[in-house]
């Protein structure tokens, strides 16, 4: 029967390695890989990077077992890595029973294909391993929609010519089914009409989303939404703020789909606050325009609220990567109110329980000065939170305020 399904759909995969698939319980061993060009000059160390591949691919469902880097002048243009690298990476995988490498950088359908070749594995990259993080944590309807667009629209540029390629790509390591494993049975054709029927589905949803947004401005309720660097601590904020028990789990992008609930000012009116989700680095800007929902409650949003996490060691970093996908996606003219979250975490810190001011730490100072309306604040001991409000509160009144 695999013999007969392999030569109906022409599957270079094997009978051992299907079964291998289909049938594996334990988590897929997991090869990351690095590069470090000299041409780019990031905020963020290869180290840094691969650290947080590293968070992102375990919470997609992938067990690591081992990494590689090598630092380059430009990326190569065949396989990403040089042929010595590729070797290496070859070796390491054999010794480690790997079933996938995954890449930290965005590779293009021609590298992929090349890699898997040579390494005769299963070979992804970030934004495939954000995809399948997203696809996990999609809730509502609108949610999995985004998230079957974008993952048609990521797998779409691999399908040219590529049905021994396809034939190798792993799909989602922690769920089964859906475009992932689909791409395997489809061609170009079904796959340009199912991304046209989606977007047609995703249009309606949108449709009614403006109606709703349309009757808030009927009303005059103005609108913060809380923006942030995955797993800063905005839904844990937005919990605190407007009591709506949302999940809030220390995982990346626990917060897919947007969230909006009533917020009391400390005038005694009413506004609005959405949680929305989380940035994160080389996440392709296209990749972040498949969720319109969320980008639909910045643009709409009279001030954005800004949640910095200042017990991270790279939180300046993740800062600036949040003012960088603003400015990308053109809503950083927007009032920003900065939320320094989690300060009860900092060692040595000495709180204000009201204003949450106090004796703050180096990096908190140092944070502050970068963001001169910021406000020191922890979700979770409600420190600050009155504090928070009124410069919220400001924003609104203020079409300057900055």
């Amino acid at each position: 029967m695999i013999r007969q399904e392999e030569e109906n759909t022409e599957l270079s995969i094997t009978t051992t390695q299907r079964n291998a698939y289909e049938t594996r319980r334990s988590p897929p061993r997991a090869i990351l890989v690095g590069v470090d060009v000299d041409s780019v000059n990031g905020l963020w160390s290869v180290d840094d990077s691969l650290s947080e591949l590293n968070q992102l691919a375990r919470n997609a469902g992938f067990e690591i077992v081992g990494s590689a880097r090598q630092k380059l002048r430009t990326p190569h243009p065949a396989t990403m890595v040089g042929r010595g690298k590729v070797e290496e990476i070859r070796d390491l995988a054999a010794d480690q029973r790997a079933d996938v490498v995954i890449f930290d950088d965005e590779l293009s359908p021609s590298q992929q294909r090349n890699l898997e070749d040579a390494l005769k594995l299963a070979v992804i990259d970030r934004s495939q391993v954000i995809l399948d993080v997203f696809a996990q944590r999609a809730r509502t309807r609108e949610g999995r929609l985004q998230v079957e667009l974008a993952e048609y629209e990521y797998l779409m540029p691999r399908l040219a010519g590529a049905w021994t390629h396809l034939s190798r790509q792993y799909g989602r390591a922690a769920t089964r089914g859906g475009p992932g494993e689909t791409q395997l049975e489809i061609d170009r054709r079904n796959a340009r009409q199912r991304i046209g029927d989606l977007k047609r589905q995703i249009e309606r949803v949108r449709g009614q989303r403006q109606l709703h947004r349309d009757q808030r401005r009927e009303k005059g309720l103005k609108v913060a939404a809380l923006i942030g660097y995955t797993n800063a601590g905005k839904s844990t904020l937005f919990n605190a703020l407007v009591r709506a028990g949302v999940s809030a789990q220390d995982r990346p992008f626990d917060t897919l789909d947007p969230t909006t609930r009533r917020l009391a000012l400390p005038s005694g009116r009413i506004a609005l606050l959405s949680d929305t989700v989380g940035f994160i680095q080389k996440l392709p800007v296209a990749l972040v325009a498949a969720f319109r929902a969320t980008l639909e409650e910045l643009e709409s949003a009279d001030v954005l609220v800004h949640v910095l996490d200042v017990t991270h060691p790279r939180g300046y970093e993740q800062g600036r990567e949040v003012e960088q996908v603003l400015k990308e996606l053109g809503v950083a003219d927007k009032p920003i109110v900065t939320a320094l979250n989690k300060i009860d975490q900092l060692d040595g810190v000495e709180t204000d329980a009201d204003t949450g001011r106090g004796e703050i730490g180096e990096m908190l100072r140092a944070l502050a000065a970068h963001y001169p309306r910021a406000v020191p604040t922890s979700a979770r001991r409600r420190w600050g939170l009155d504090l928070l409000l009124s410069e919220i509160e400001a924003a609104m009144a203020s079409p300057v305020f900055k």
